[in-house]
This record gives structure tokens, C-alpha cells and sequence, in this order.
């Protein structure tokens, strides 16, 4: 037996507990207090060694969640309505969509973003055409 195996099998009891991916809600509630714990602990420094435990730990934690807490879609409408409320914007400050009441009426899901608009948004707000896509 190698010395790093023989000295993990010594230490495994106290070990063991981060290196197993969440099975349960428990499991990933356990994983993400200890993810925050090595934060604290490494900062900033990417050459600290408990890095690559960090970095397990979040792939695990980024896994679980993309698997049980999917990210809904958004809409261009809820895109857009975002950006507004973000920029501190009024329906009547996007000229490049349209009137007032166009923009309205997309806000609220009666009509749908059409390419121009989404080019003309895509640049007001300097992302691209995806975001309203």
C-alpha cells in the first residue's frame, strides 16, 4: 500500500463526508456549508491547496443544481422587461421598438420581439441578439 493511500485510509472518517457527490438535499446542503467554509479559507488564491477540493465540491454543487433547480427561460419579454427596470427605463425610451404601446403589448406577451427590434436592443443594451432570442 503507498503512503498517500495509507494515510487517506487513516484520515477517510473525517474525509469522507466531502468527497461523495450529493445523493439528497442533506447531502448538497452539507456540501455547499463546507464549499463556503474553504472559500473562507482560501480566498482569493488560486495556488492554494484545497483548491482542487473546492473545485470538486463546486462541479458537484453546479451538477445538482443544473439537474434539480434548473434555470426557467426567459423570454425576450421578461429579458427586456429586466433591462427596463435595471436601466430605470419607461416603455416611451425605447424608440428603436416601437411606441409606448408596441412596447407594451411585447411586455405583456401580445406581440413578440421581431429581429429588428431584437438587433436594435441588442445594441442599446450592448449584449447580443441571443439575450432577447
Amino acid at each position: 500500500m503507498s503512503v498517500l493511500i495509507k494515510q487517506v485510509a487513516e484520515h477517510w472518517e473525517f474525509v469522507s463526508p466531502l468527497l461523495r457527490k450529493p445523493k439528497n438535499e442533506d447531502d448538497y446542503d452539507s456540501l455547499a456549508i463546507a464549499l463556503d467554509e474553504l472559500l473562507e479559507i482560501t480566498g482569493d488564491d488560486e495556488s492554494h491547496p484545497l483548491m482542487s477540493l473546492v473545485d470538486i465540491i463546486g462541479d458537484w454543487i453546479e451538477e445538482w443544481d443544473h439537474k434539480h433547480r434548473p434555470m426557467p427561460v426567459a423570454s425576450g419579454a421578461d429579458v427586456l422587461g429586466y433591462m427596463m427596470r435595471e436601466h430605470g427605463l419607461t416603455q416611451s425610451d425605447l424608440p428603436g421598438v416601437g411606441t409606448q404601446s408596441v412596447v407594451s403589448e411585447i411586455l405583456s406577451g401580445k406581440r413578440k420581439l421581431n429581429l429588428r427590434q431584437i438587433r436594435w436592443l441588442a445594441e442599446r443594451f450592448r449584449v447580443s441578439v441571443e439575450t432577447f432570442i
